[in-house]
């Protein structure tokens, strides 16, 4: 098995992208290998480690259906609604606390 190139960081030659630089341009690596890395070293640790994708081989990045749209929008729903009271909370449910405010402090909230 071939090692991977390994670029300092800010190194790279262009024809690189990390997923979050393809991202930004409407792509996605596309079931391609990972071409090289990335390496920005630390002084007290290991150095933080970059994936890079050839952007010639990626892929445009698949458009969200109808059913996608549905599906995320449910899912949110979910994380906003309390198990406790079956409210709607209006915000994401901490998952430490696993129920609404109110419900997780109700001495406070006593009217």
């Amino acid at each position: 098995m071939a090692s991977l190139p390994v670029y300092r960081w800010r190194l790279a030659p262009d024809g690189y992208a990390t997923r979050r630089q393809l991202r930004a341009r409407g792509l996605r690596p596309g079931g391609q290998d990972v071409a090289a890395q990335l390496e920005r070293p630390r002084r007290r640790r290991g150095p933080l480690v970059a994936y890079l994708y050839r952007i010639d081989l990626a892929k445009p990045v698949r458009p969200m259906t109808p059913a996608r749209w549905a599906a995320l929008a449910k899912a949110n729903t979910a994380r906003r609604t309390c198990p406790a009271c079956r409210r709607d909370a209006g915000y994401v449910i901490p998952t430490t606390l696993g129920t609404c405010v109110p419900c997780a402090y109700p001495e406070q909230y006593a009217a």
